[in-house]
């Protein structure tokens, strides 16, 4: 167990740039709001958020940007290998959630990239006209299932959750499961404790990397910088769960993890 907080702390501060970001700053904002969640805890949230902005301007910012100079290659394949990771976290959940057939999918996928793709520097299974990968965590499995979000909060680094989402994301680490319990090679070879950090950690560089120019855009557009990722936070939860795809949201999302757009035509 002690083993497990460690790694759980270390998971907090890895998991960085956890914040939302629209690419049309305010505009994007009108496009459809959540139903009202409480920021109880409003005034250590804003501390909180403050924190967050200065650790990202002076270390995680400047990190990015010099990580984006990377020949793209480097790039591409540092994204890939954490999106295969990522399939770890969100098999269980399509199986939690009934959705049996994408996680036989989502497997197959694993399989595929790890093996032909070189551990998934190269999203074979794309090539092979796997479906479109959607990733699931443990929060949108709890909120699938009826739980409310509970207030929302600001945590250390990580920035933008709710109370659901934040039980979900150290259901990761302290239930052990799929990160220490699943073999990838079907030989025991567990995940060890050293590829979750570094997966983490080089999916929160390549993240910030990708999207220097929206955030600075959203914080530029915004009048309060603090209400719009909260906003746009807890849009692109809603619409995750419910699997709804009407309406244009760009999002900062890392829950592992990733910038994404939802569309809806």
């Amino acid at each position: 167990m002690l083993k497990k907080l460690t790694i759980a702390i270390i998971y907090i501060f890895l998991l960085a740039f956890n914040a939302y970001a629209g690419s049309d700053g305010e505009l994007a904002l009108n496009k459809s709001e959540p139903k009202e969640i409480k920021d109880c805890f409003e005034k250590l949230n804003r501390a909180t958020f403050t924190f967050n902005q200065g650790l990202d301007k002076a270390i995680i910012k400047p990190i990015a940007k010099g990580y984006r100079n990377l020949p793209d290659p480097i790039q591409k394949g540092t994204k890939n290998a954490v999106t295969n990771l990522s399939n770890l976290i969100t098999i269980p959940n399509n199986i939690l959630q009934g959705d049996v057939k994408t996680a036989i999918i989502n497997t197959g996928r694993l399989v595929v990239n790890t093996t032909v793709g070189l551990l998934g520097t190269i999203d074979v299974a794309n090539k092979m006209g796997f479906p479109k990968y959607v990733r699931e965590d443990y929060g949108q499995t709890l909120g699938a299932w009826g739980m409310g979000p509970g207030c929302y909060v600001v945590l250390p680094v990580l920035g933008p959750s709710t109370l659901r989402d934040t039980a979900g994301s150290f259901a990761n680490v302290l239930g052990g499961d799929p990160w220490y319990n699943t073999s990838i090679h079907g030989n025991n070879e567990f995940l060890s404790e050293g590829v979750f950090i570094a997966s983490k950690a080089l999916g929160g560089i390549n993240f910030r990397a990708e999207n220097l120019e929206s955030f600075d855009n959203l914080e530029t557009n915004s009048i309060d910088f603090y209400a719009s990722l909260r906003s746009l936070y807890l849009q692109d939860r809603e619409n995750k769960i419910k699997n709804n795809q009407r309406g244009r949201v760009e999002v900062i999302y890392q829950d592992e993890e990733d910038w994404e757009e939802i569309d809806s035509k």
